[in-house]
């Protein structure tokens, strides 16, 4: 069985991700983005799960259990209201365990 795209943010972030097929969790609540996590990963349907930075950093707890899983890979995006940073700072942590030093984003 294939597996699909979701994602999950404010409405006014990913409302257009809808466009190319991904399916939508809209949670405008951010206590309530464990729970929803929780639900879409429980029928294993999901091999790529994107959220907004700030759904991504309310879900901290819930997301551990996937840290050291293959899928599905959950990926920060930035919302509407701005990036943190997030995504870039998981990314050089990447490349720094695989290198042994940070070859991107060396200051």
């Amino acid at each position: 069985m294939a597996k699909s795209i979701a994602i999950i943010g404010d409405s006014e972030s990913i409302k257009g991700f809808g466009a190319v097929g991904m399916d939508l969790f809209i949670c405008d609540d951010t206590a309530a983005s464990s729970q929803l996590l929780k639900q879409i990963t429980d029928n294993d349907y999901y091999a790529i799960i994107y959220m907004t930075e700030e759904i991504f950093e309310a879900c901290a707890k819930e997301r551990e259990k996937f840290a050291e899983r293959a899928v599905p890979a959950i990926i920060p995006l930035p919302g509407v209201r701005g990036n943190t940073g997030i995504g870039q700072r998981r990314l050089s942590s990447f490349v720094e365990q695989a290198v042994g030093s940070d070859i991107l984003f060396k200051n």
